[in-house]
């Protein structure tokens, strides 16, 4: 296992270094954004930002590396985010910010695309899982690493924006330097709203408003705890825990989603996360411990529902489609995740920090109604026509590739450019 593995070693320290990187950039932001006394509606729209490029990342970075190359293509996307981290430090203003944090989205996710094709090109039907399973794990890893680093050092300075950016250079090293040799082309995915809809129209209802309520907790999560008063340490646990909590949840809900009507199991998740939304917003949490506690049942309940969508989807898809089928739900993710931190920003600015908890609960609400007819509308997958769920690593690093190093379908000639 450990021979098969160190050939790879260079891209999963490659990939370490870009999560880790990317970890502390998107945390330090919202911190510093607060300090400066920027708005929820500018700090929200930095998550806005970040969403928009990073979907145009997945979905150009293919036309870019055809052009030049993956090592090329990928020196260049660590060393523009770097740039964008730096250029941060320089212009305090969110109104420099939002473009630049367009950027680094875009850069980060054709960074994280050239390293999961090459992982896919050197694994084999027997390694596959293994090797997405390490990846998942080192990329969860490092995205914490990052987060909680900030807990060392006083976030109004330039420590964090320079080490953030001297790691996003650091990452492009294992790769140049590496003799392993380039795979082949990376995937690339159209958005086809109409065949995904007549595929399963809860699937892609459902992956929008996830988009919407994960990527608006996921930028201003900081900001919320920032303003309930939380510590430096336990504003990055609290940016933190729910990530983890949300890995760790994915094993249970998947086994218990095999076994019985996968949107029983969303409705039941969904349900699950609206408690917390609602607890935040009427409990008047007292206590670290409390809050903590409850972000682990929001993380557990928001980041497993991804997965458990996708594999609802696939269990309806033709042969052969899965990779269109789940490269087209990340775009709608993604559609999701510009809207999300947009709304909750402005609902912060003008409603008061809870208000970001009445955006995500509005999306599970809406979830769960459309869910539930659905289920009156139409029969469930029987048992033996389901996929097998898969665990996935957090939205906000998934790309199309990420599908295809999961091992969810052969790439069709199609879909390489």
């Amino acid at each position: 296992m450990i021979r098969n593995l160190l050939p790879l070693g260079a891209l999963l320290m490659g990939s370490a270094f870009l999560l880790f990187a990317g970890g502390l950039n998107g945390l330090i932001l919202p911190i510093r954004g607060e300090i400066e006394g920027f708005t929820a509606a500018s700090l929200g729209l930095l998550g806005t930002g970040w969403a928009l490029g990073y979907v145009m990342g997945c979905l150009f970075t293919p036309w870019l590396v055809k052009r030049v190359g993956h090592i090329r293509a990928f020196g260049a996307m660590c060393a523009i985010a770097a740039i964008t981290v730096l250029a941060s430090l320089l212009f305090l203003t969110p109104w420099v910010w939002i473009p630049l944090r367009g950027l680094c989205g875009f850069c980060f996710a054709g960074a994280a695309m050239v390293v999961e094709s090459w992982l896919n090109d050197k694994a084999d039907n027997k390694s596959r899982g293994r090797i997405f399973g390490i990846y998942t794990m080192v990329n969860l890893g490092a995205t914490t690493a990052g987060q909680l680093v900030i807990t060392l050092g006083d976030p109004s300075g330039y420590l964090f924006f320079v080490l953030a950016a001297m790691i996003y250079c650091t990452a492009l090293l294992p790769t140049a330097m590496s003799a392993t040799t380039t795979p082949t082309a990376l995937v690339s995915v159209k958005l086809d709203l109409k065949r995904l809809w007549r595929n399963s129209p809860i699937a892609v209802f459902s992956v929008l408003m996830v988009g919407v309520s994960n990527a608006a907790f996921g930028s201003l999560s900081a900001v919320y705890a920032a303003r309930i008063g939380l510590t430096l340490s336990d504003v990055a646990l609290f940016a933190s825990v729910p990530v983890l909590a949300g890995a760790l949840a994915q094993v249970p809900v998947g086994a218990l989603s095999d076994r019985l009507d996968r949107r029983v199991v969303l409705v039941g998740v969904a349900l699950l996360g609206l408690c917390a939304d609602l607890i935040f917003i009427f409990a008047g949490l007292e206590g670290v411990t409390l809050t903590l506690a409850v972000a682990a049942v929001f993380g557990a309940s928001v980041y497993a529902m991804y997965p458990l969508i996708v594999a609802h989807a696939n269990d309806h898809a033709a042969p052969g489609t899965s990779l269109q089928v789940s490269g087209g739900l990340l775009l709608v993710f993604g559609v999701g995740s510009i809207v999300g931190p947009t709304i909750a920003g402005f609902a912060m600015t003008g409603l008061g920090t809870s208000a970001l908890f009445w955006v995500t609960g509005s999306a599970h609400v809406l979830l769960i109604l459309f869910a539930l007819l659905r289920i009156r509308t139409r029969a469930p997958v029987p048992q033996e026509d389901k996929t097998a769920f898969k665990a996935a690593p957090s939205t906000r690093a998934m790309t199309p590739e990420t599908a295809v190093l999961a091992g969810e379908d052969e790439v069709p000639a199609a879909t390489k450019e």
